[in-house]
């Protein structure tokens, strides 16, 4: 970004929550139920040591695993039955407005209206998420139909980055004079892609969607964020992978194999992703001037307190103080690409103009994303 380019500045953030909630008592009990029936249908196999017996599911082992309590779902009914373990996701017709879109327009809606000004100057839409329900058209040219928005529109999915991923081309956006605002949205149906069998990972994930307008500075108002710099990262790992796709319609005997569904080696992921991200941190504050230790606040992905908690020390160089080091997922659990903007959006008080914040996401690919912020006057 040259010094003549305009600044980008996060204007306004919106959040769509969903009004059913599971907790992990609940969550417990039908995983357990569930497990129960299988151990009883498979007795003689396991009594024979040709099969292990499933293993219970706890409360304290998710909270001690993930720091989650709770989530947020589209549909609990279905998910906490013993016999389904799915949500009941009806499908529409294609003259009825998508699930993801019409989650993305409510959080986009919030924002707009935050925003205070009129759609007409948004000139492209971004739809930045993990969990995409169709390969075309693409969501975010309906949420752009939906919105009364003319200029373009296009998906991204970096995994749990793609709203960092999606701030910077945003702000790339911006810098070129392509358009004067982005509106980036990141509808999130995480329940739909949760293995709720597997005892390792049935507790991860939540539903929400979140929406950013990203303006160009010379226009913006009082208040919001200056982007002061944006950096992306990616590394081949198999160790977060979802194989789900519409290629598996040509081979319909995976369907339902859990590697359709999301699947990951968690220790190996803690092992390689905290010391990665800390590092393009530490060395991207470097960069633009600032000191770590001097970050106001740390905007992180919600993915496992004990991931957040290490990198928060390892870049602020001791242990943070709860309101420096947001974490959110004890109540939304992990929303994939969402979750560093749930934060953000939540968690913006006693922040005076100067202030440095980071928005930082890491996830499957492996992909990590930094957004250096600075509080406007």
């Amino acid at each position: 970004m040259s010094a003549s380019s305009p600044t980008a500045v996060i204007a306004a953030t919106g959040l769509f929550t969903p009004e059913q909630s599971i907790s992990n008592a609940e969550l417990v009990q039908a995983y357990n139920a569930w497990a129960e029936l299988e151990n009883a249908r498979n007795a003689d196999d396991i009594v024979a040591g040709t099969r292990e017996a499933l293993t219970p599911s706890s409360v304290e082992f998710i909270e001690k695993a993930s720091g989650i309590k709770s989530r947020f779902v589209l549909d609990k009914t279905g998910v906490l039955d013993p016999e389904r373990m799915v949500p009941h996701l009806p499908e529409r017709s294609n003259e009825e407005l998508s699930i993801l879109a019409e989650m993305a327009v409510k959080a986009a809606q919030e924002a707009i209206a935050a925003w205070g000004k009129p759609v007409s100057e948004i000139g492209a839409v971004l739809c930045a998420a993990s969990n995409m329900q169709r390969p075309y058209p693409a969501m975010a040219i309906e949420v752009q139909q939906a919105l009364g928005i003319e200029g373009f529109a296009f998906d991204m999915n970096v995994a749990c980055s793609s709203a960092t991923f999606g701030l910077k081309t945003a702000a790339d956006f911006i810098a070129s004079g392509s358009v004067k605002a982005v509106l980036m949205v990141n509808p999130e149906v995480c329940s739909a892609h949760l293995n709720f069998k597997d005892r390792d990972s049935h507790f991860i994930f939540g539903d929400v969607a979140t929406a950013v307008i990203v303006e160009s500075g010379d226009q913006a108002g009082p208040g919001g964020w200056d982007i002061l710099g944006t950096r992306l990262k990616t590394v081949f790992s198999n160790n977060i992978r979802n194989n789900f796709g519409f290629l598996n319609n040509a081979a319909p005997e995976g369907i339902g194999k859990p590697d359709k569904l999301f699947v990951q080696q968690g220790r190996k992921v803690f092992k390689d992703v905290v010391p990665m991200v800390s590092e393009m941190i530490v060395s991207h504050a470097s960069d633009l001037g600032l000191e770590p230790s001097g970050l106001k606040r740390l905007w992180l992905h919600q993915a496992n307190i004990n991931m957040n908690e290490m990198i928060g020390r390892k870049v602020l160089g001791r242990d943070p103080e709860p309101s420096e080091n947001v974490i959110i997922l004890d109540d939304y659990a992990n929303t994939s690409s969402a979750g560093s903007v749930i934060a953000f959006h939540l968690h913006q008080e006693n922040m005076a103009a100067g202030d440095v914040g980071l928005i930082c996401s890491f996830g499957a690919g492996y992909s990590a994303g930094t957004v250096f912020v600075r509080k406007r006057g």
